[in-house]
């Protein structure tokens, strides 16, 4: 039964009962779950903790035990049509291998909005490792400059981004003064889940204001003596729309590790891979091979270094910190045999 149930009915029936829902808001050890146009306050089953479960993100669809008297109880997380996840250190650098996992920020979306602005905060390296988490997990990414009142030139800037990726769609817009906001309308529909990332201060929360037609989110100006803001999202939630879309809103993020995602990285960079293939031998490390494609490539002015080095360097994190992953997993494994 994926329902609320009927207040007639027993607290006997209604614990019985398990009910399918959204999570839309964590704080903490608090989960709101939305299910029917209702939210619930719902903790996790015990089991979450003794088995080391993976726990519910927002946007995940749990299974639960309905308490009208009280908070629900989540006992399960559904598969996930798609996520973003990051390196989670647990406080220590990468090259701390005892307790390095893997985060799951938000699940379940259908676009993903790579929010920057034109100023200092732009970051073409960044952006690259947001388009590359994206379609690691099956979202499409969507960059969204922001703040174009403020730009003399905006050119450059797209035309830098389109030429990352041809998987990646670029729009400028300005939030506060409503340019450009009719181009991103055509994600905004019924149905549709869009998740929001970005540093503090870019104008997420002003982007979803205007989206929502009314002030939802508090908003903050940037410092102007090194374009940064403050944390206005210092949580994760889910905000419905008038329509029926809902929008994922995140903390900012200044930096953001890659861990495994490796298969984003090459969609990303298509073009890169394509040639690799093309390569005289399989094995080829692009250095001096004879026949090599990304040697052709570079000396024809068809790739620039910059793009391929940046390339390799996604990929070389990304393995690292798979690695160290991998590392401390088989350290759990033989913690857990010792006991």
């Amino acid at each position: 039964m994926n329902t609320i149930l009927n207040k007639t009915e027993t607290n006997e029936d209604n614990m019985k009962a398990e009910c399918i829902g959204q999570i839309s808001e964590i704080q903490k050890n608090c989960f709101m779950v939305r299910s029917h146009g209702e939210e619930l306050r719902a903790t996790l089953r015990g089991r979450f903790y003794s088995e080391q479960l993976e726990l519910p993100v927002v946007g995940d669809y749990v299974k639960f035990r309905f308490n009208p008297a009280g908070d629900s109880v989540i006992n399960e997380v559904c598969e996930r049509r798609s996520f973003l996840k990051r390196p989670d250190q647990s406080g220590h650098s990468i090259g701390f291998v005892k307790t390095m996992q893997e985060q799951v920020m938000v699940a379940n979306f259908d676009y993903v909005f790579i929010v920057t602005s034109m100023n200092d905060n732009y970051n073409y390296n960044r952006i690259a490792r947001y388009v590359s988490m994206t379609l690691q997990g099956n979202g499409t990414p969507v960059v969204i400059l922001t703040k174009v009142d403020l730009c003399a030139n905006p050119g450059p800037y797209i035309r830098e981004i389109e030429d990352l990726s041809d998987k990646v769609r670029v729009h400028t817009i300005s939030a506060l003064y409503g340019i450009g906001l009719d181009e991103i309308s055509e994600y905004v529909k019924p149905n549709v889940t869009i998740a929001i990332l970005g540093s503090s201060g870019v104008g997420k929360s002003t982007l979803v204001n205007a989206l929502a037609g009314e002030e939802v989110m508090k908003t903050s100006e940037i410092r102007e003596e090194d374009s940064k803001g403050r944390h206005t999202t210092t949580y994760r939630q889910m905000i419905e729309l008038a329509n029926g879309c809902l929008v994922i809103d995140t903390p900012g993020m200044r930096e953001l590790g890659m861990c495994g995602v490796g298969e984003g990285i090459d969609e990303t960079f298509s073009d890169i891979t394509e040639l690799i293939s093309c390569c005289r031998f399989s094995d080829c490390k692009h250095q001096t091979e004879p026949g090599c494609a990304i040697i052709a490539a570079i000396e024809a002015g068809e790739l620039s270094e910059e793009r391929y080095e940046l390339y390799q360097s996604l990929h070389r994190e990304s393995n690292k910190a798979a690695l160290m992953k991998s590392v401390a997993r088989q350290r759990k494994i033989l913690n857990k045999k010792k006991r």
